[in-house]
């Protein structure tokens, strides 16, 4: 299902079952899979990869150079940011282009969660299951199920596969008293 308001490119792929709401833009040569939901007001720039069973939230702006791997969850207004040295225009004073900067990349791996209104800055790799908290800067590679916190994020613990946070002395991996 895709919202009548949503701007989705015939260069787009889109898989089973992917629903796109209100205002919402995909970009030319995004791949979205199967069973990923697409909130409100969501920008996916070119060339972006979601996997299947996604689900991107209100607001969220994910820029080329970010691959989203099954099953990651975007809380409302988060940033996936391509540009390790961003301005407008050159040392010359041209307005900048495409091709006057190296993209960088961020790999969001299985099931991680990111917290609202986190940023995440380039050439970041998150690990499977983390949890980033919600305001958080990710300036680098967070661990498989690795608990990051602040700005920048810096690591504070562990978490489940569930999400809930790990008991002193329990690693990576392992399960929750729940699970």
């Amino acid at each position: 299902m895709i919202h009548q308001t949503a701007e989705v490119s015939t260069n787009a792929q889109l898989g089973e079952n992917v629903k796109v709401w209100h205002h919402s833009q995909i970009r030319e040569g995004a791949k979205i899979g199967n069973n990923c939901i697409i909130a409100k007001n969501v920008y996916v720039d070119k060339d972006v990869k979601i996997g299947n069973n996604c689900k991107i939230q209100n607001n969220s702006s994910i820029y080329h150079g970010t691959t989203l791997e099954n099953g990651v969850f975007v809380g409302p207004h988060v940033v996936f940011t391509n540009d390790s040295y961003p301005r407008a225009i050159t040392k010359e004073g041209k307005l900048k282009t495409d091709s006057e900067w190296e993209v960088g990349t961020v790999l969001v791996k299985e099931g991680a969660s990111i917290g609202a209104r986190t940023v995440v800055l380039p050439n970041v790799v998150i690990g499977k299951f983390a949890l980033i908290g919600a305001g958080s800067v990710v300036t680098k590679d967070v661990p498989d199920y690795g608990l990051v916190l602040g700005v920048p994020a810096k690591l504070v613990g562990f978490v489940c596969s569930c999400g809930r946070k790990l008991e002193k002395g329990k690693e990576a991996g392992m399960n929750c008293g729940d699970c």
